[in-house]
């Protein structure tokens, strides 16, 4: 049996890299790993992380370019790809542009296509945009759906997804922080933290990613003001805030953020250094999905600054809390959890919803009995 896996950005890496390590246990498995590049140096350090050598690299990322550039190119190429090895299952994960592109390959060469972290749904198109639709469009040439969750699997049902189509899996990001978990135990602490300098980790720890394309613009600057606000309100707090490198993030970030003494804007992490620092973290302020899944297993606190989240089992849960991107309710959200001792421990995790590390194993052995 031949499998090709398809990834492009950090997430796609870090939620595929477990299934890959899981399908080379199986001698009777031929793998193939195509990188994209969608994301260069954030994609590349995660490969290198869980120890993966592509057998093919397309390098499309350029800088300035938009989601029809990276669309286009894939296309281009991907099918000269499949066509070279002409593989049993096209693996892809989540709701990237390379999943979309991936599978659209995969089904323009009559290739089963295996869709990791399926159904997950938001049913607002511009809400994570490009996203829900990258995942929709997935679902409907996809010819097996591992959903993480119930109420995914829900989702494709209720979308015409024939049950006997559908596995539950867990979510494979738990798999890969397990992984790291494991991998950085005995690493010696000043080590994880070398590149964390002047932060005071005795301090509480306020964690901060933020990326979303539909928070570009106004909703970046008004997270930004609420961050200022909140560093102002709890100046024994310290903010660390890894900013991604895509320079509607980085303008508004340094140009409000960078001279606020306890808010500490630094370069994007290698996956093992961020997984520590979400260790040491008091509490997490997001727009991402992999966090959501993740924090709950390190029980953290998570915060969502978006409008609308298709990871809505911790929010129901209690152990996360949906709040959008005004300024006063980041302000407020995270003013009430440390002020509030009872309020914090009522957001720790007893089980992760998401998953419990076991997700790739029974992918691989659902796909190599399907």
């Amino acid at each position: 049996m031949k499998l090709l896996f398809i990834l492009g950005t950090r997430p796609d890496a870090i939620k595929l890299a477990p299934v890959i390590q899981e399908a080379r246990k199986h001698k009777n498995i031929k793998t193939y790993v195509c990188l994209t590049g969608q994301h260069r140096q954030l994609l590349d350090q995660v490969v290198n992380f869980f120890g993966i050598k592509p057998d093919f690299d397309l390098n499309l990322m350029k800088a300035n370019q938009n989601l029809s550039d990276i669309t286009s190119k894939a296309t281009s190429k991907l099918g000269n790809i499949i066509k070279k090895t002409k593989p049993n299952w096209v693996i892809v994960q989540g709701d990237t542009t390379t999943t979309f592109v991936g599978a659209l390959c995969a089904f323009y060469n009559k290739t089963k296509i295996a869709h990791v972290e399926a159904g997950l749904r938001t049913y607002n198109k511009f809400s994570p945009f490009p996203e829900e639709i990258n995942r929709a469009l997935t679902t409907q040439l996809a010819d097996i759906h591992f959903a993480p969750t119930r109420k995914a699997e829900k989702y494709l049902i209720k979308e015409n997804i024939p049950k006997k189509r559908i596995v539950i899996t867990g979510n494979t990001g738990i798999d890969a922080l397990f992984y790291a978990l494991d991998k950085i135990k005995n690493i010696p602490q000043n080590k994880m933290a070398k590149s964390l300098k002047n932060i005071d980790f005795s301090s509480k720890i306020i964690l901060v990613t933020g990326h979303r394309r539909e928070s570009f613009g106004k909703p970046f600057h008004d997270i930004c003001l609420a961050l200022k606000q909140i560093a102002k309100i709890f100046p024994e707090s310290n903010i660390v805030y890894p900013v991604h490198l895509n320079p509607n993030v980085r303008k508004p970030v340094f140009k409000i953020l960078s001279k606020v003494k306890n808010i500490h804007l630094i370069e994007p992490l290698d996956y093992p250094s961020f997984v520590w620092l979400m260790k040491k973290s008091y509490l997490i302020l997001t727009d991402s999905g992999g966090i959501q899944e993740e924090a709950p297993s390190i029980k953290k606190p998570v915060i969502v600054m978006r409008n609308a989240s298709e990871r809505m089992e911790g929010i129901e849960a209690g152990i996360a809390k949906l709040i959008g991107t005004r300024k006063s309710a980041i302000v407020d959200s995270v003013s009430n959890l440390i002020s509030n001792k009872k309020l914090y421990s009522g957001m720790i995790a007893s089980r992760n919803p998401y998953g419990d590390g076991k997700a790739s194993r029974r992918i691989i052995r659902e796909i190599v009995n399907a």
